[in-house]
């Protein structure tokens, strides 16, 4: 007979959104790939960058978005409205957040679940948000 595995309360984990994300990349964007085929989760995640700048763009907020690829790093700028400057940090690291839970911002949006940011965070090597609103 096979021995049984003991299930406890010493199985259950809560994990930090970044590590779930990392651990389970699967659920976010597919599979992890270098690049070099299509279907990788790099193109899902620079999708998730470029919703979020075509959503500004459908609202009337900046007629442009730059891409730019050089030596595996991708920048995209859009000329929108800006996240909000109080709460940048929250909307690329707390899972969850985003200003499209309701029609009051956004009245069309590609991206809806308040995820995309934080996956394109979690498996970057470097990533970097800037926000410009009000000249600051």
């Amino acid at each position: 007979m096979q021995e049984q595995n003991q299930y406890t309360e010493d199985n259950i984990r809560s994990l930090d959104w970044k590590e779930h994300i990392r651990m389970r990349p699967g659920m976010y964007i597919g599979k992890l790939g270098d690049g070099s085929s299509p279907d990788d989760g790099i193109y899902i995640l620079l999708k998730e960058t470029l919703d979020n700048c075509i959503d500004e763009y459908v609202m009337g907020a900046g007629k442009t978005i730059e891409v730019t690829i050089k030596d595996k790093l991708v920048t995209v700028r859009d000329y929108g409205r800006g996240i909000p400057l109080g709460k940048v940090v929250d909307v690329v690291s707390k899972m969850n957040t985003g200003g499209k839970y309701d029609s009051k911002a956004f009245k069309k949006s590609v991206g809806l679940n308040g995820v995309g940011t934080k996956a394109v965070n979690a498996l970057s090597n470097y990533f970097r948000v800037e926000s410009v609103r009000d000249n600051q």
